[in-house]
């Protein structure tokens, strides 16, 4: 059996994560960032945008569940891997985020990440 992934706890290291690899899936977007040799390990973000703590709460435990599971076989060796929740991740079928978050890291370990946003300008945010 495989070693279980750790969790990520310091901001320098999920700031570092966003510097690399971004796959967007509906209910998430996963974020891919080679960590020098700490082995594979895992961050969950939602932010207050997608609901109120209950619900917020809830995504995470999901999240954490797929992750346990897929991160052993599937994640990539000496990486952390990051799931920022989004509006439409709450609503979706557990098993259908099951298939989302293989689809993301198989497209992660072949290294096809989505293009980055860009970010408006200074003066034209809202």
């Amino acid at each position: 059996m495989t070693e279980s992934p750790s969790v990520i706890t310091k901001r320098a290291d999920f700031l570092a994560a966003n510097r690399g690899l971004r796959v967007a899936r509906p209910g998430f977007v996963l974020l891919a960032q080679p960590n020098d040799g700490k082995g594979k390990r895992y961050g969950i973000t939602v932010t207050k945008k997608i609901g109120n703590a209950v619900v917020r709460n809830r995504m995470k435990r999901r999240f954490r569940e797929l992750l346990r599971a897929q991160l052993p076989v599937r994640g990539l060796p000496d990486h952390d891997h990051v799931l920022i929740g989004r509006d439409g991740g709450i609503e979706r079928a557990f098993a259908r985020l099951a298939e989302e978050l293989d689809d993301a890291l198989a497209r992660a370990a072949a290294g096809k990440g989505d293009p980055r946003r860009r970010r408006p300008a200074r003066g034209n945010r809202r």
